[in-house]
Formats: structure tokens, C-alpha cells, sequence
């Protein structure tokens, strides 16, 4: 069974049609998402003149059978707190919300789906990344 976290570049590259992620989430058996991905999406509907049009979008993706959203909790924190020390260890942080991604994949078994190239520099986690489309 292969399950993947879908990140917000990923779900956004999948929303413009990109055809290596729209293939990728159809030979998946489940897509899972988290709160801060929905928090991230949600601002940028905010921000945007398509408001409507996007939540609309997301309800719908959000009501497949196949999509589900993992919880955020204190192991998801315990897990975070393990990445954001290896990454300051190693002198290379990325963004706070993509850490907290990179522990819900960490804490359910999740490979990340994501345009966002710095998710590689997390060891503790698998990722499927593909270059965004220009």
C-alpha cells in the first residue's frame, strides 16, 4: 500500500494540472494532508481573487475516499523537534511549516509529495519530489 502527505506546493502543482503529480496521487492508495497544509492553503485562497472557486476545489478533493487528514499532536511535536535539531545541527533550516509536514510524514510512515526541493535535506523522512512546472 503506498501512502503519501501531500504538501502545499504539491497540492497546488496537482490543483494547475501538473501531469508528474496528477500521475503520481492516481497510483497511490491514499493521500493524506495535515492542518497546517489546509492553514497554508487557506491563507493563499484568502489572498487570492479565486477565493470561492479554490475552497470549492479543496472541499472536493477533501471528500475523495482516498483523502484523509492526519492529526497534528504532541508526537507529531516530538517528531518535529528531532527534524528541527538535525537541521540545525547540519546548518540547513527550512521553513517552520514544512518541518511540521516533514513530522506528520515522519510520525504516520508518509512519503511527501512536494515541488519544494529543501524537504530533501531531511533524513528522517521519504520524499517524491518533482521540480515545479515553469
Amino acid at each position: 500500500m503506498s501512502r503519501v502527505l501531500l504538501d502545499t506546493s504539491g497540492y497546488s502543482a496537482f490543483m494547475r494540472g501538473d501531469a508528474v503529480v496528477k500521475e503520481m496521487l492516481q497510483t497511490v492508495d491514499a493521500v493524506y494532508v495535515n492542518s497546517v497544509v489546509l492553514g497554508e492553503l487557506r491563507v493563499g485562497f484568502l489572498r487570492g481573487r479565486t477565493r470561492q472557486k479554490n475552497e470549492e476545489r479543496l472541499r472536493q478533493f477533501l471528500a475523495s475516499s482516498r483523502v484523509s487528514i492526519v492529526a497534528v499532536d504532541d508526537e507529531t511535536a516530538e517528531r518535529y523537534a528531532v527534524i528541527l535539531d538535525a537541521l540545525w545541527t547540519a546548518g540547513t533550516p527550512i521553513p517552520t511549516n514544512d518541518i511540521w509536514i516533514a513530522s506528520s510524514a515522519m510520525q504516520y510512515g508518509l512519503t511527501v509529495i512536494t515541488t519544494d526541493a529543501h524537504y530533501l535535506k531531511i533524513p528522517q523522512i521519504l520524499v517524491w519530489h518533482t521540480p515545479p512546472a515553469k
